[in-house]
Protein backbone atom coordinates (compact mmCIF):
# COMPACT_ATOMS: atom_id res chain seq x y z
CA UNK A 1 0.00 0.00 0.00
CA UNK A 2 1.11 4.05 -0.27
CA UNK A 3 0.27 6.11 2.32
CA UNK A 4 -0.63 9.60 1.91
CA UNK A 5 3.62 10.59 1.61
CA UNK A 6 3.98 8.51 -1.03
CA UNK A 7 5.57 5.82 1.49
CA UNK A 8 4.76 2.18 0.72
CA UNK A 9 3.75 0.42 3.31
CA UNK A 10 4.03 -3.90 3.26
CA UNK A 11 0.97 -5.51 5.73
CA UNK A 12 0.63 -9.47 6.52
CA UNK A 13 -3.06 -9.69 7.45
CA UNK A 14 -5.28 -12.99 8.23
CA UNK A 15 -8.22 -13.09 6.28
CA UNK A 16 -10.34 -11.62 9.47
CA UNK A 17 -8.15 -9.04 9.63
CA UNK A 18 -8.58 -7.93 6.07
CA UNK A 19 -12.47 -6.76 7.08
CA UNK A 20 -11.21 -4.50 9.69
CA UNK A 21 -10.77 -1.02 6.86
CA UNK A 22 -8.91 0.60 9.80
CA UNK A 23 -5.62 -1.09 8.75
CA UNK A 24 -6.02 0.59 5.06
CA UNK A 25 -6.33 4.20 6.67
CA UNK A 26 -3.39 6.37 7.31
CA UNK A 27 -3.02 6.61 11.12
CA UNK A 28 -1.02 10.37 10.69
CA UNK A 29 -3.69 12.07 7.93
CA UNK A 30 -6.99 9.94 8.39
CA UNK A 31 -7.10 9.18 4.99
CA UNK A 32 -7.47 5.47 3.10
CA UNK A 33 -4.61 4.62 1.86
CA UNK A 34 -4.00 2.99 -2.05
CA UNK A 35 -4.03 -0.59 -2.32
CA UNK A 36 -0.65 -1.50 -5.33
CA UNK A 37 -0.96 -5.36 -4.42
CA UNK A 38 -2.71 -8.47 -2.85
CA UNK A 39 -1.14 -11.51 -2.46
CA UNK A 40 -2.05 -14.74 -0.52
CA UNK A 41 0.22 -15.97 1.67
CA UNK A 42 1.35 -18.95 0.55
CA UNK A 43 1.19 -17.23 -3.37
CA UNK A 44 4.36 -15.37 -1.50
CA UNK A 45 5.71 -17.92 -0.66
CA UNK A 46 6.07 -20.05 -3.77
CA UNK A 47 7.47 -17.05 -5.53
CA UNK A 48 9.90 -15.97 -3.00
CA UNK A 49 11.33 -19.16 -1.22
CA UNK A 50 14.30 -19.66 -3.33
CA UNK A 51 15.70 -16.42 -2.90
CA UNK A 52 15.87 -17.50 0.58
CA UNK A 53 17.73 -20.73 -0.17
CA UNK A 54 14.91 -22.84 1.14
CA UNK A 55 12.95 -25.88 -0.23
CA UNK A 56 9.18 -25.51 -0.06
CA UNK A 57 7.42 -28.48 0.77
CA UNK A 58 3.16 -28.25 0.58
CA UNK A 59 1.39 -30.83 3.09
CA UNK A 60 -2.07 -31.79 2.44
CA UNK A 61 -4.45 -32.64 5.15
CA UNK A 62 -6.49 -35.02 3.06
CA UNK A 63 -4.25 -37.70 4.57
CA UNK A 64 -4.02 -38.83 8.38
CA UNK A 65 0.06 -37.32 9.12
CA UNK A 66 -0.89 -34.60 6.72
CA UNK A 67 -3.62 -33.17 8.75
CA UNK A 68 -2.03 -33.75 11.96
CA UNK A 69 1.25 -31.49 10.89
CA UNK A 70 -1.25 -28.77 9.77
CA UNK A 71 -3.19 -28.73 13.01
CA UNK A 72 -0.43 -29.24 15.48
CA UNK A 73 1.62 -26.32 13.44
CA UNK A 74 -1.80 -24.12 12.71
CA UNK A 75 -1.57 -24.25 9.07
CA UNK A 76 2.27 -23.13 8.89
CA UNK A 77 5.60 -25.76 9.50
CA UNK A 78 8.87 -25.43 9.28
CA UNK A 79 11.65 -27.86 9.22
CA UNK A 80 15.09 -26.39 9.93
CA UNK A 81 18.36 -29.06 9.28
CA UNK A 82 21.68 -27.34 10.51
CA UNK A 83 24.91 -30.08 10.61
CA UNK A 84 25.70 -30.89 14.04
CA UNK A 85 29.39 -31.55 15.13
CA UNK A 86 28.52 -34.34 17.69
CA UNK A 87 32.78 -34.26 18.41
CA UNK A 88 32.54 -30.79 19.85
CA UNK A 89 29.73 -31.65 22.42
CA UNK A 90 30.36 -33.00 25.58
CA UNK A 91 27.55 -34.95 26.12
CA UNK A 92 28.07 -35.54 30.07
CA UNK A 93 28.10 -32.39 31.04
CA UNK A 94 24.90 -32.04 28.91
CA UNK A 95 23.01 -35.03 31.05
CA UNK A 96 24.48 -33.99 34.29
CA UNK A 97 21.57 -31.31 34.87
CA UNK A 98 18.48 -33.77 33.73
CA UNK A 99 16.77 -35.92 36.11
CA UNK A 100 15.49 -39.07 34.69
CA UNK A 101 12.83 -38.82 37.71
CA UNK A 102 10.76 -36.45 35.71
CA UNK A 103 10.14 -38.57 33.12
Amino acid sequence: MKNSDGEDILLNLRPDEEKDKTHFTDKESGQDMEIIETMPLLEWFANNYKTFGAALKIVTDKSQEGAQFVRGFGGIGGLLRYRVDLAHVDLEDAFDNIDLDDY
